[in-house]
């Protein structure tokens, strides 16, 4: 396929100036990631794969296997929930549970994600998967399909057990997946107050930042003596979310403070911005198409995550096939697009057909080739000022020409056999 190489350059501005990117803050914690949400890109980094206890932050991963069984259809947030003797009986963060009392599978996420109820966690998990420990082995097997390497859960929710470890990196990799897989966890991780049991029991969220920083969306807290003060933080500003995971942090407010330094380097040094073509993508000729065009598009958004001070920096070079056979698929590829930050490549976009095309008949082929006939006769002549037909009019031997250059044309692209026609007989 030849490619023609149409150097569109376009250079991408945003409204926000430009300028040179600060040193990524150092925070008092164990272990600690910015990563943005969409891309997965690591911002900034600090003892990020060192294995920690991570408390209630735990939960996280609770959380996502509730929300991958809601939704999948296999578990409704209207389900009530019968609470066990020993989900009863956990300790630490806890909404009060008593066996045998039942509670909505919303009220459930209410009280894991804004009062970290260990007690609501342990009743989701044995709701689900019918004990803890089999709930347990299913976290363990989605830490693996996220690829956390560091991680290995004990409990669903954090209370100190051996062996109970994970990473900041991988706190992140699970946030990650649930804030964009399941957008529907912040109507529960966004709450700052609320009640339970008919406006009985209170509820106020342990994570501070969703009152005091702009554009928090959540996620979990955690804390035990030997884990410290742990968080995993979202917040969404300009169409762009960060993930800020704080680990082993020696207390509340510096957990807090690190969360909030994280998030303000990403905001400020970093955006999302959308990539176009600078032109138009012009039609691509289909040989043999009952269709003579295809459009391209491109195959996926083109967002890129950029710092702020190389916006103007940003440029795309399209290259786009001259023409395809048909018949051509929806999805098929006519070219790509590909995206530089300065002089380094950093995405290439396939360029795809919007729709299919399919094939021409043999009689589709003469149908179309009589119709250029029958325009090509029914065409006026120029004439010149004594009324005389112009030399090279639509009935000169130019229009002839042109007529034997498409049906040869059409002939030499079939890979058809069609028994008594040939080029020969054409010339004959």
């Amino acid at each position: 396929m030849k490619k023609l190489a149409a150097a569109l350059l376009a250079a991408l501005l945003l409204a926000i100036p430009a300028r040179a990117a600060s040193a990524a803050p150092t925070v008092d914690a164990g272990g600690a990631v910015l990563m943005e949400q969409e891309t997965g890109t690591v911002l900034c980094e600090q003892n990020a794969h060192d294995k920690l206890e991570p408390a209630s932050v735990t939960k996280v991963m609770t959380l996502l296997l509730v929300m991958e069984a809601i939704d999948s259809g296999s578990l409704s947030t209207d389900d009530v929930v019968t609470v066990s003797a020993y989900a009863a009986s956990m300790g630490g963060s806890q909404v009060y549970l008593k066996e045998g009392e039942q509670m909505s599978v919303h009220d459930l996420l209410k009280a894991v994600t804004v009062a970290s109820g260990n007690d609501a966690s342990v009743a989701l998990a044995e709701h689900l998967a019918g004990s803890e420990e089999a709930f347990v082995e299913r976290m363990n097997q989605r830490a693996a399909e996220l690829g956390m390497a560091d991680t290995c859960f004990v409990n669903c929710t954090g209370l100190p057990a051996a062996g109970h470890l994970t990473s900041a990196y991988d706190i992140a990799l699970m946030s990650r997946e649930l804030i964009l897989n399941h957008p529907a966890i912040r109507e529960y991780t966004t709450i700052w107050m609320d009640t339970l049991r008919n406006g009985q029991f209170q509820l106020a969220n342990t994570n501070k930042l969703i009152r005091f920083y702009e554009g928090a969306t959540g996620l979990k807290t955690g804390s035990t003596d030997s884990a410290g003060y742990c968080l995993s933080a979202t917040a969404e500003r300009d169409g762009m979310e960060l993930i800020a995971v704080i680990l082993k942090s020696p207390t509340k407010d510096t957990r807090t403070a690190a969360a909030t330094s994280l998030l303000n380097y990403g905001f400020s040094n970093y955006t999302l911005m959308d990539v176009y073509p600078s032109q138009a993508l012009p039609p691509v000729d289909v040989l043999l198409g009952e269709s003579d065009t295809v459009q391209p598009v491109l195959s996926t958004s083109s967002r890129i995550l950029v710092e702020k001070s190389m916006v103007n920096q940003v440029t795309t070079q399209v290259s786009l096939c001259e023409n395809v056979e048909a018949p051509v698929e929806a999805g098929q590829k006519l070219g790509e697009m590909a995206v530089y930050q300065g002089e380094e490549l950093v995405q290439t976009i396939p360029i795809v057909a919007d729709q299919a095309v399919e094939r021409l008949n043999f009689p589709g082929i003469f149908a179309r080739l009589l119709r250029t006939l029958f325009m090509a006769q029914s065409c006026a002549c120029p004439a010149a000022g004594d009324g005389t037909p112009v030399s090279g009019c639509c009935r000169s031997s130019r229009v002839r020409l042109f007529l034997i250059h498409e049906i040869l044309r059409v002939l030499s692209h079939t890979h058809l056999d069609y028994p008594g026609i040939s080029l020969y007989n054409f010339y004959k």
